[in-house]
């Protein structure tokens, strides 16, 4: 990922043509001086000049350099994003459509095999029949956690709904989703990212907290689309660089609020549950558009 960033960049004209007239002033000045010393005649002025251009054009070049290394974290994370999404994407599809098809197909031959087994041999081909469609069933739940496809078609709450009914059915969590205003035309990689951050969320939840509710708020601001997440679990210490302290969830979700340029605030302690707050700022085109509210949507 980073030799690419460094290809791109490199790649830039500014820069190109930086480096080419580095390398020519350099390399005219070392002849220059070369032959003046072989010849032992006084170094003119102009190869003095010559020289002092050569340390500009390098100092140009070290800050156009700086500038594009301070970029590099945001590009790095956007990209980072991307072939975690385009690899979630392979391997749903690689589910849904091979293993998904092998399960089915091996459902049809145990079908075929069941009416032309005796009968001592039905409680069993009846328990492999559970055991395939249970399997089937979470091969297809895998499928849609790595791969949304309802984001597209049914939009953000509707799908939040329908993974927090599928992922929390049997958990004993009671749960509420918020949404008094309609979400409609948010951008799909800010939908992508509430989907996301959601989904770590819940996970850790269950996994960790052992939280009884959970409370999700979704609603429109002047700043940008905001998220809210709350539950009553055992709560814990949010580390400052979650990257470092074996947080692996939360810099998930810092990297995902940093590549959209939002905010993210998490509040937790031990014993009071969590809080996670993210902003999403609305694109500048459509920041107006996105602020008006219709009094039906309220």
């Amino acid at each position: 990922m980073f030799p690419r960033l460094m290809t791109s960049f490199r790649c830039s004209p500014p820069y190109t043509r930086l480096c080419w007239a580095t390398a020519g002033i350099s390399v005219v000045s070392c002849i220059a001086c070369l032959v003046l010393h072989l010849t032992e005649r006084p170094v003119p002025i102009s190869l003095v000049v010559l020289q002092l251009t050569g340390v500009l054009v390098a100092a140009v070049q070290l800050r156009t350099g700086a500038r594009s290394i301070s970029l590099r974290p945001a590009e790095l994370a956007e990209r980072l994003l991307k072939v975690q999404e385009d690899e979630r994407q392979h391997l749903s599809r690689e589910l849904h459509d091979d293993i998904g098809q092998l399960l089915t197909a091996a459902k049809l031959q145990l079908q075929w095999l069941q009416r032309r087994t005796p009968g001592d041999v039905q409680g069993h081909c009846d328990a492999l029949h559970a055991t395939l469609d249970d399997t089937l069933s979470a091969v297809r739940d895998v499928s849609a956690l790595l791969n949304p496809r309802q984001l597209a078609s049914l939009g953000l709450e509707a799908s939040l709904r329908a993974h927090l009914l599928r992922t929390l059915d049997g958990s004993g969590v009671q749960w509420s989703l918020s949404c008094k205003q309609r979400l409609g035309g948010i951008a799909e990689n800010v939908a992508m990212a509430v989907f996301r951050i959601t989904q770590e969320a819940v996970t850790n939840m269950l996994r960790h907290a052992g939280a009884r509710n959970l409370v999700i708020h979704l609603r429109r601001t002047e700043l940008g689309l905001a998220l809210s997440i709350e539950d009553d679990g055992c709560g814990f210490k949010p580390a400052r660089e979650p990257h470092l302290a074996s947080q692996r969830g939360l810099a998930g979700m810092l990297e995902r609020v940093t590549a959209l340029d939002g905010s993210l605030k998490i509040t937790s302690d031990v014993g009071q549950g969590t809080r996670i707050d993210a902003v999403f700022p609305w694109p500048p085109r459509s920041r107006q558009r996105a602020d008006r509210v219709d009094t039906h949507d309220l």
